[in-house]
């Protein structure tokens, strides 16, 4: 973005994923101001509820690596955050003071998976004001059963997102960052308003390229939405939900 407003919002536009770190590390000082930034998110009724999974065990890493979807940058970041959808400690801290609480619900874990979100960005875009890069793997969720065992998840505890977070290579700086569909593909105003196939084709021309909107679109569909992790994600979170019922 040229001539923003302020640096924020150079900030917001010039943010990119990040997936190959240098050597330097993320100091102690940076870890801090990352998760005190995550933890100033906005929350439904100031509940802020998350729980942060801050892992520093190289062995975990590894094994993190290798479950969401064998990626072994995310076993060299520096930092690494699971950030949990919560539903077990306010009502822990219910029982405390002698009530006897309702079970929590779809709606609960689905405010929890909003704040987690939330704290994530806040992480990601502070770490990025510090030069530091990041990444969301959401693989945390098709994994939701080894991720439970693994992070010791209690039952109201959901894994809603990972980032991992490192300074990013020369290479992964002068990348490109992938351009977005256009704001009136986002943006309706008063109702939602259905893409029709013009709208469609519109915004989608430019990721489609010469390779033309109907051979990218199937490749896409297949890559992602017909995907077999995409599947198993369906299923793992399904399996999970049956507990909320």
């Amino acid at each position: 973005m040229s001539g923003a407003a302020n640096e924020v919002l150079e900030q917001l536009w010039a943010r990119k994923s990040v997936r190959a770190f240098s050597d330097e590390p993320v100091t102690a000082e940076e870890r801090r101001l990352i998760l005190e930034a995550a933890c100033q998110a906005p929350t439904a009724g100031n509940q802020q509820l998350y729980t942060i999974v801050d892992v520093t065990d190289q062995a975990e890493k590894e094994r993190l690596a290798d479950l969401c979807d064998h990626q072994p940058f995310i076993a060299k970041a520096p930092l690494v955050l699971v950030f949990c959808a919560d539903c077990d400690k306010w009502l822990r801290a219910y029982g405390f003071a002698g009530i006897e609480a309702r079970r929590p619900g779809v709606g609960d874990l689905l405010l929890a998976v909003s704040d987690a979100n939330i704290a994530a960005q806040n992480a990601v875009m502070a770490a990025w004001s510090l030069g530091v890069g990041s990444c969301y793997i959401g693989d945390v969720m098709e994994r939701c059963e080894e991720m439970r065992g693994l992070l010791a998840l209690p039952e109201w505890v959901f894994p809603a997102a990972m980032v991992v977070f490192g300074r990013p290579t020369a290479q992964q700086a002068e990348r490109q960052k992938p351009s977005r569909v256009p704001l009136g593909a986002v943006v309706c105003e008063n109702r939602y308003v259905p893409w029709d196939e013009t709208t469609a084709r519109e915004a989608l021309a430019e990721r489609a390229g010469i390779k033309g909107y109907d051979a990218w679109v199937r490749a896409f569909c297949a890559r992602k939405y017909e995907s077999g992790f995409s599947r198993e994600m369906t299923r793992s979170v399904e399996q999970y939900l049956e507990m909320f019922q």
